[in-house]
């Protein structure tokens, strides 16, 4: 049975008409941001298990004393949420520990660095009686996937026996990346289809500048954000570029019409994961869907299946701008004020797409390979990626000052760029960095990227 009291949608219009409903007038738009961090234990630089009395659950349970509400599969904590009175948000567990901030909609970055902050000093608090440390890196520097612990989500285990089946890195990429995602809203659907198209174009250029994976088993990879490289071995049929974004006509249809077509994951019931691997979801709106014969799906049903798509910027009710490393407290409150400072403001946003409206789908691509080997150094027209961040990066920062939102002591949105400022003058994105202290202050120990990464 479908879960009581909530409808179905009919047909491929209810669809549309759930995604339709979250343009928002401007005066509404949030900002929402996710970021994921690796805990380890300080004794041994080992990943946490779930159980145990320095495990993930104990960390768990001890934010609770802060306002946070147990959120379970059946008996297991497998998260916490606040109300919004207290806050809002949700911490999450990712498929190897990773744990995850998912902040409340926020109006201004002020907000949303203060709330970055405040969840930090909440772990710290708790992580220092359990002997736990946390730090914000792509991909881990010498975990790899036999000894990475596993979290006991009913999502993750059906996912972990699938993606083998879809490519070459799948589960590297559930259990050993960690990323920051923005969340941004749209005023209409041609606002939707501009913002997505500047999201896309634009995500190389993000994934340089803040590119923080140079590490594998231990040693250099070869590469500046191997958490970006595992995407492009990880379920072709969900993840990539989306180059039909690009093709007139595009909009709210055509995304329906494209996750229609990437396989099912699974359906909720009775807080039960059903297990619906490869069936299609076509099949599910004329209630043949092999799983659950005779039932159609509900909005939970749709916004799930939403969720398991993973290209490099996707739409539901909002955007989500999805492709940078995780990195340190500077780093995860750059990345909001760079997308909301390219996208809040009408004339900048006019401004960005008319930069990337003639680059080609080939270009893209390009991009989004270089990008993760080489980072800013990767070649574009005659020039590099640093070329384009030299002329991005002073609009976001013009889109930041349009805002005009300033905390107490007078400061506008742009400060937080600073750390991206930073990354242009030098020309190095924090991946370089790293390696130049680990050939040379770290002497080739990996584990002091540990304390360099420190969150």
């Amino acid at each position: 049975m479908s879960d009581a009291a909530e409808p179905v949608l009919e047909n491929i219009t209810a669809l549309k008409d759930w995604m339709v409903a979250g343009c928002k007038p401007r005066a509404d738009w949030r900002i929402g941001t996710e970021h994921e961090k690796f805990g380890y234990r300080k004794a041994d630089f080992s990943p946490l298990p779930y159980e145990g009395p320095d495990g993930i659950k104990a960390m768990l349970e001890g934010l609770m004393q802060f306002g946070w509400e147990g959120k379970y599969e059946g008996d297991t904590l497998v998260g916490l949420a606040r109300s919004a009175e207290a806050g809002g948000g949700s911490v999450t567990l990712e498929p190897a520990g990773q744990l995850e901030l998912s902040g409340a909609p926020l109006e201004t970055i002020h907000q949303t660095c203060g709330e970055i902050g405040a969840h930090m000093d909440e772990v710290h608090a708790v992580a220092e009686k359990l002997g736990q440390g946390y730090f914000g890196i792509g991909y881990t520097p010498f975990w790899n996937f036999d000894g990475a612990p596993r979290m006991p989500k009913g999502r993750y285990i059906l996912m972990t026996d699938y993606m083998p089946k879809q490519g070459g890195r799948g589960t590297e990429m559930m259990y050993l990346t960690a990323t920051v995602q923005v969340n941004l809203d749209f005023g209409s659907e041609a606002d939707m289809v501009e913002k997505l198209r500047i999201a896309l174009a634009l995500q190389p250029l993000a994934t340089a500048l803040f590119a923080n994976s140079p590490f594998l088993d231990g040693k250099p990879s070869g590469n500046l954000s191997e958490r970006s490289l595992v995407w492009t071995d990880t379920d072709p049929k969900r993840t990539g570029m989306l180059p039909f974004a690009f093709e007139e006509g595009f909009g709210f249809e055509q995304y329906v019409d494209y996750a229609l077509d990437v396989p099912m994951y699974f359906v909720v019931r009775d807080g039960a994961f059903i297990n619906t691997l490869g069936m299609n979801f076509r099949d599910f709106m004329k209630g043949e869907l092999p799983a659950l014969p005779g039932e159609k799906p509900t909005a939970q049903d749709w916004e799930n299946h939403l969720t398991v798509l993973f290209p490099e910027a996707r739409v539901k009710r909002f955007i989500e701008m999805r492709g940078t490393d995780s990195g340190t407290r500077p780093s995860l409150c750059a990345l909001p004020a760079f997308w909301v400072g390219l996208l809040y403001d009408a004339d900048v946003q006019s401004q960005v797409a008319a930069y990337v409206a003639d680059w080609t789908e080939e270009e893209r691509a390009a991009l989004r390979l270089g990008a993760a080997h080489t980072g800013l150094a990767t070649p574009f027209r005659g020039g590099t990626l640093l070329d384009i961040a030299r002329d991005i990066l002073p609009l976001a920062k013009q889109g930041l000052h349009n805002r005009g939102y300033k905390d107490a002591a007078g400061d506008d949105e742009t400060k937080f760029l600073s750390f991206l400022e930073d990354v242009v003058a030098s020309g190095r994105s924090p991946a370089e960095t790293l390696l130049a202290r680990y050939q040379n202050e770290w002497h080739g120990d990996i584990k002091k990227a540990f304390d360099a990464l420190s969150l």
